[in-house]
């Protein structure tokens, strides 16, 4: 060989390892752009979604009862447009407007009721658990809850429903990895479910302790699902705890504790350090549980509550305050339509139970500043909130539910 036939393949060598490099950067290029180009492909598709505005239709593809006695049922709920829906917050809720049947002699209306989320978020269906609510023994003649009856009695697969889109302050910190406590009575364990299962799918090495307290077996919701999730999640801890068990309960097996989630349980069940409290549940569980984790040393921004139905953990009013500071507050509030005006003295938590406790007829749904079904025009004067509602009010609006007056008030009620 020749020396010039040599050079000659030297240089058709390093010619084509040129080419090659040149090649390989291009299809480097196009990759990295090919993704962001998929990726923005599937959102216009509808693989992600936004939550909407008002009002969306869905309809009911299934109902499970999740209690033994039958009066804890899950519903699956389906947009009817087909289209993805958006993710939600585990502990989050739904609000939904519901057309009650018109008695003979009655005005039909629209009741809107807030549910929680039980199920972790997918883009194809959304679920709530609902727990019929009877009518107390006293007085006679009240009526089970309207919502939940509604639900029960004329909710069935095929029905569509209008609700709004998931909303709500109460949801868990899926940016931490801090252990977690989750604390239900009775039916507040629904937003504990969304939380529990989002932790088993996304954070399966966060610890978690749920404390779970109901009456007996023949009321405990999902039971099957929470004892098979505490069989295979080996950072889940379940804490049943049953206040008057049937005489076929068997302790540590259907239930862990007897009596009632308290502060004892926490100190003699939870390990050392810190904890991120969730709590949903009736008002006593909330007024015993919050102040009494405070004073066991638990920061504020660790302690997470919500309660179900119209009660909840009240914040010293205005009057406490002004009564501890060695004052008194009088701060009159007129109710335009209803021709009254009465003396706010702060004992009331809200505008809404002041209205109520003064026989102002006044509408009501979640009672925690969500929903806007008691949003009233201010005809004049100030509205303070402990924090900002979640529903988005025009200018000249307030709620009564999480309202309180700053100054002399004119309502249109």
């Amino acid at each position: 060989m020749t020396a010039s036939t040599l050079l000659l393949y030297i240089s058709l060598f390093l010619g084509a390892q040129i080419l090659l490099g040149i090649a390989y950067g291009v299809l480097r290029k196009s990759a990295a752009t090919a993704l962001p180009a998929v990726e923005e492909r599937a959102q216009q598709t509808g693989r992600t979604s936004a939550a909407w505005n008002g009002l969306r239709a869905f309809h009911v593809v299934r109902r499970v009862f999740e209690d033994a006695a039958q009066t804890q049922c899950s519903f699956y709920l389906e947009p009817v447009d087909g289209l993805a829906l958006p993710a939600f917050k585990p502990g989050q809720f739904l609000t939904f407007s519901l057309p009650l049947p018109a008695q003979p002699g009655e005005v039909a209306r629209t009741l809107t009721r807030c549910y929680s989320l039980s199920d972790s978020p997918a883009p194809d269906h959304y679920r709530v658990t609902i727990k019929r609510v009877l009518a107390p023994a006293q007085p006679p003649g009240l009526p089970d809850g309207l919502g939940s009856r509604y639900f029960h009695d004329h909710v069935h697969v095929g029905s569509i429903l209008q609700l709004r889109a998931p909303s709500g302050h109460f949801h868990l910190d899926t940016q931490s990895l801090t252990p977690v406590v989750l604390v239900a009575g009775g039916i507040g364990i629904t937003p504990m479910l969304s939380m529990l299962l989002w932790c088993a799918q996304h954070q399966p090495q966060r610890a978690v302790h749920l404390y779970f307290g109901v009456r007996n077996s023949a009321e405990q919701a999902c039971k099957a699902a929470l004892e098979d999730m505490a069989s295979t999640l080996p950072q889940l801890r379940l804490h049943v705890v049953y206040s008057k068990p049937l005489p076929t309960d068997r302790l540590g097996v259907d239930y862990q504790h007897p009596g009632h989630v308290d502060l004892v349980l926490f100190k003699q069940t939870l390990p050392h350090g810190a904890h991120a409290f969730y709590i949903c549940g009736p008002g006593a569980m909330l007024e015993s549980l919050v102040p009494g984790l405070a004073g066991w040393g638990v920061a504020s921004s660790d302690i997470h509550f919500e309660a179900f139905g119209p009660a909840s953990v009240r914040q010293p009013a205005d009057g406490a305050k002004a009564q501890a500071a060695g004052g008194a507050v009088s701060i009159p509030v007129h109710f335009q339509r209803s021709g009254r005006t009465l003396d706010w003295n702060g004992k009331q938590a809200n505008l809404l139970d002041f209205a109520e406790l003064h026989g102002i007829p006044v509408e009501s749904g979640c009672r925690s500043g969500s929903c806007g079904s008691c949003v009233s025009t201010l005809l004049g004067g100030a509205v303070d909130y402990d924090s900002p509602p979640d529903y988005d009010l025009a200018p000249g609006q307030c709620l009564l539910c999480v309202g309180r007056p700053r100054e002399a008030l004119a309502l249109d009620a």
